[in-house]
Order: C-alpha cells, then structure tokens, then sequence
C-alpha cells in the first residue's frame, strides 16, 4: 500500500541535504487523470521535505512503455541525484498488460542498476480503473508520494 499507509510514512521531516539534490520525475500521459495525480503527490511530497521547486524536474513521456528510456536520459544527466518514474497500466482483455508490465519494471531496474543512481518505481499496474483511482490519492494512499519518499531514503544511504 502507499502513501500514509506504509512505513516510509514516517519519513516526512524536513531533509537538510534534499535541499542540494536534484530528481526528475518522469510522467505517462496514458491514464493522465491518475498519473497526475501520481505527480502531485511526489511533488508535494519532496517540497514537503524541503526539496525547492527549481530542483525538481517534470518529464512527460505518451505512455508507461517510455518511461525507462526517459529514465535512461535523466539518470544519464549528472546534475540528476534520482529518477522517479509515474505511469499507470490498466488490465485489458488481451496479453498486452503483461508483456507492458513486464517490460517497464524490468526497464527501470535496469535503469537503476546501470546508473547506480535511485530510479522509483511509481507505476500503478491494476485489474481496473476503480483500483487505481484507489492508489493515486485514494483509500490506498498515493503511490506518487511513496515513490519520492523511496528515492529519499535511497538517497540517505
């Protein structure tokens, strides 16, 4: 579960060294109505922790697919300190889903693992649109709030 449902909850004080680094969120814009709100809660919460506006960057990309690519170029870039990738895939009636899923969460590791750098995994992968609306601000949290704080903690170490 995200957001105020999960440990990393209790991460919400101010970071002095956030103040210092840079992230890049990346967003799909398939789904727009959930991934924005994805964005708007990783971006609340890295201002929350004291990041300041100009050292958070917005990426958008068409769909969920791109987004290790986007990913690839931002880590690459060396005034970037951590990625956080935003998408959401919803369940159709064919494979599509599966092989989509797949691809993007094997992507952003690899991403992750090739730049030594935190790349968040923030990609809402669900049977309906009920369930997502339920994880971008919903009963379940926002999965864009846990996101930023995962780069934070990854951050820290």
């Amino acid at each position: 579960m995200a957001g105020t449902h999960t440990a990393l909850s209790d991460n919400r004080k101010t970071k002095p060294g956030l103040a210092k680094r840079r992230i890049s969120i990346v967003v799909a814009e398939w789904n727009a109505d959930i991934t924005e709100a994805l964005f708007e809660g990783a971006w609340e919460t890295l201002r929350k922790l004291g990041m300041p506006k100009d050292h958070i960057k917005r990426v958008t990309v068409p769909g969920s697919f791109e987004l290790p690519l986007a990913a690839q170029w931002e880590a690459s870039k060396k005034d970037v300190d951590a990625v956080i990738c935003l998408g959401c895939v919803i369940q159709g009636e064919t494979a599509h889903f599966d092989y989509i899923c797949q691809a993007v969460a094997y992507g952003i590791m690899r991403v992750s693992l090739k730049s030594s750098k935190p790349v968040a995994f923030g990609v809402l992968t669900t049977l309906d649109k009920k369930q997502a609306l339920s994880r971008a601000g919903g009963a379940h949290g926002n999965k864009g709030e846990e996101a930023a704080l995962t780069v934070v903690s990854m951050l820290g170490h």
